[in-house]
Order: structure tokens, then C-alpha cells, then sequence
């Protein structure tokens, strides 16, 4: 494996993010405030409590897999795609590095960001509320997954994007809508039986619910359901990515 490769990838892309460290610290630090005065006050006023839990807590999980799934994407698609948009995408086809090898690059850095961003909301919502986590390690295995998987979903949106409009229109019509029908600041149990079977087909849900139970131990879900979702969405990612490589899909335009 050509760790040099990887590692030149990895810092590039990192070093893009530490020029804008201010707007990636800031962004999710006062968005998640903001979500606190909203929903935590104005909504949380009027439900005391959801499964046991205090609604200040229990929009946490949801609030943290709202901003990380959406980060995830963006910060990976733009990576991918900005080499495209600038043509240096064909040095690193004809460089003597593995599709694998920039993946890891690419997407390794991507993740890397949407788990420190992660991190940044759970410490801030721990101004806000007192903040107990069941399962620590649960809690990081869904945080660093979810991170992964939507950052290599990204990646293909990037890959796929042959114009600023198309890298963002997935996460702007497909991926937020979903978030926020998953079950982020809300329990599908409070909807009308039809409603939480049409919110099964929502992958969020899983993720989100799994995410929760690390904790609170209250989820939606089966947390093993939601584990094997995940997995089941990387490989499937996985699987798209070698297929675009090895075929050129979009590459070679």
C-alpha cells in the first residue's frame, strides 16, 4: 500500500480545512445553540419528556447526526469534485496509486473532519444540558461509521457531479429532508401507525435511532438493525466506488 500517496492526500485535504478553521468550528457551534433556543426551549416548553428522556437530551443524537451526515457529504464530495473541476483528477488517475489508496485519502480526511465536528457539537450541547452517555463506545462505533459511510456517499456525489448545481442537490432535496423526517427531534413511536411503518424505508431512522441508544439506552430500532444498516450501506458505497474506478464512470469524460 503506497502510504506516502495516502498520506500527501490526507494532509491536503486537511489543510484545506484549517484554512476555514474559524467558519468549521464556528458553523456547528452556533447552529447547534440556536437549535437548543428553538427547539429545546420553545418546543421542549410544551414536551416535557420523550421514553423517560428530557427533550433537551433527547434532540442531542439527532442534532449531532443532522450536522455530521450533512458535513459527511459535503466535505467529501467537494474534495473529490474540486480536482475534477480543475483537471488535477488525471494526476491522480495516472499516478501509481490504487483507487483504494485515494479513497482512503479522500474519504479517510472527509470523515476525519465530520468527527471532529461531531465532537464539537456533543461539547456544546453539554453547556445546554446535562449530557450522559450510556455507551461510550457504542456512541463512538455509530459516530465514526456514520462519519465513513456518508463521507464514501459523498465521494460518489462528487465523482457523479459535473457541475456545482449537481454536487448539491442531493444534499440539499435528498439527504436534509431525510434527516430531519428520521427522527432527529422526534420519536416515529409519537406518529400514526401508517406513518411509522413508511418511516422504516427511511435509513435515517436507523442511524439516528442507534446513535440515540448508545445514550439513552431508548431507540426506535433495534440497535443491532441499526448497526447492520450502516454495514450494509458501506458495502454497497464500497461497491460503487470500485465500479466507478474501474470503469471510469465520469472520469474519463
Amino acid at each position: 500500500m503506497n502510504i506516502s500517496a495516502i498520506k500527501v492526500i490526507y494532509v491536503a485535504e486537511m489543510r484545506r480545512a484549517i484554512k476555514t478553521l474559524f467558519q468549521t468550528v464556528a458553523s456547528p457551534v452556533i447552529s447547534t445553540s440556536l437549535y437548543f433556543v428553538v427547539f429545546g426551549s420553545a418546543i421542549g416548553s410544551r414536551i416535557e419528556s420523550i421514553d423517560g428522556v428530557s427533550y433537551g437530551l433527547f434532540i442531542v443524537p439527532g442534532l449531532t447526526m443532522l450536522t455530521i451526515l450533512t458535513q459527511s457529504v459535503s466535505n467529501a464530495s467537494f474534495g473529490i469534485y474540486f480536482p475534477k473541476f480543475s483537471g488535477t483528477i488525471y494526476e491522480i488517475l495516472s499516478a501509481p496509486l490504487s483507487f483504494f489508496e485515494a479513497l482512503i485519502g479522500y474519504v479517510g480526511a472527509a470523515a476525519t473532519k465530520s468527527f471532529v465536528i461531531g465532537l464539537i457539537i456533543l461539547l456544546t450541547a453539554n453547556l445546554f444540558v446535562d449530557l450522559q452517555i450510556q455507551h461510550p463506545v457504542w456512541m463512538l462505533t455509530f459516530l465514526v461509521l456514520t462519519c465513513v459511510t456518508f463521507s464514501l456517499f459523498g465521494f460518489i456525489i462528487g465523482l457523479w457531479a459535473d457541475s456545482f448545481e449537481k454536487l448539491q442537490i442531493i444534499p440539499i432535496l435528498v439527504i436534509t429532508p431525510l434527516v430531519f423526517l428520521g427522527g432527529s427531534f422526534y420519536s416515529i413511536s409519537m406518529l400514526p401507525t401508517f406513518w411509522q411503518t413508511v418511516s422504516l424505508f427511511n435509513p435515517v431512522v436507523y442511524l439516528v435511532s442507534g446513535f440515540r441508544w448508545s445514550f439513552f439506552e431508548v431507540s426506535d430500532v433495534n440497535v443491532w438493525v441499526s448497526l447492520s444498516m450502516i454495514l450494509v450501506f458501506l458495502a454497497v458505497c464500497l461497491i460503487v466506488v470500485s465500479w466507478i474506478f474501474k470503469t471510469g464512470y465520469k472520469l474519463k469524460e
